[in-house]
């Protein structure tokens, strides 16, 4: 098996230039431009006193987007306001989670903010099943963020089917796009 001797001292090598990294202070290893503004709890680290006082709006006030590509402001992952579905279905998927709280935490903490939930649908599909279905997704996003504690009088939901889509083509990349809830916010403090 001489396979593995060139494998194995592949590894050998791979393995020594990670070790070889040790060196390098923990702020070299990330390349980044300008300063990153994370709430730490969003990281997993503890939340300092002053912070946790002041609640999500000690967070940063500067919008910053994650390695997953989510955009983050004050609120945490409030910027996030559409929720995408697979066809011809209603759940949420558990990646829209963080966003959909964030949305709850905002409105438990404003009790001014009114927000709508826009429910759509692609072309592909009757207009009045695509009405229902933009109601059925609209209503799974309501309850989630009833759920993370948004209080149910501060939402409203609407169907718009397949009227307004995002992208107007006729392929799969349009009809993922317009297969979504948008949370719009009528009044924001």
């Amino acid at each position: 098996m001489r396979a593995t001797l060139p494998a194995t001292l592949l590894l050998s090598a791979l393995l020594a230039a990670c070790a070889s990294n040790r060196d390098i202070p923990p702020s070299k290893h990330i390349s980044q431009s300008g300063t990153l503004k994370v709430h730490p709890g969003l990281l997993g680290q503890p939340v300092p006193p002053e912070l946790q006082e002041q609640g999500i709006a000690g967070a940063p006030a500067t919008a910053t987007t994650t390695d997953s590509g989510m955009k983050m402001d004050q609120a945490g992952l409030r910027t996030q306001r559409s929720v995408y579905f697979e066809f011809n279905n209603a759940d949420v998927r558990i990646e829209f989670d963080p966003a959909l709280q964030a949305h709850a935490r905002y409105l438990a903490a404003n009790p001014a903010s009114k927000v709508r939930i826009d429910g759509n649908a692609d072309e592909r599909g009757t207009p009045d099943y695509n009405a229902r279905l933009g109601m059925k997704r609209a209503e799974n996003v309501k309850q989630i963020m009833i759920k993370h504690g948004a209080p149910e009088k501060q939402i409203k939901i609407k169907s718009l089917g397949e009227l307004r889509p995002k992208l107007k083509g006729h392929d799969e990349e349009s009809w993922a796009e317009n297969r979504r809830a948008d949370v719009i916010y009528e009044k924001e403090n």
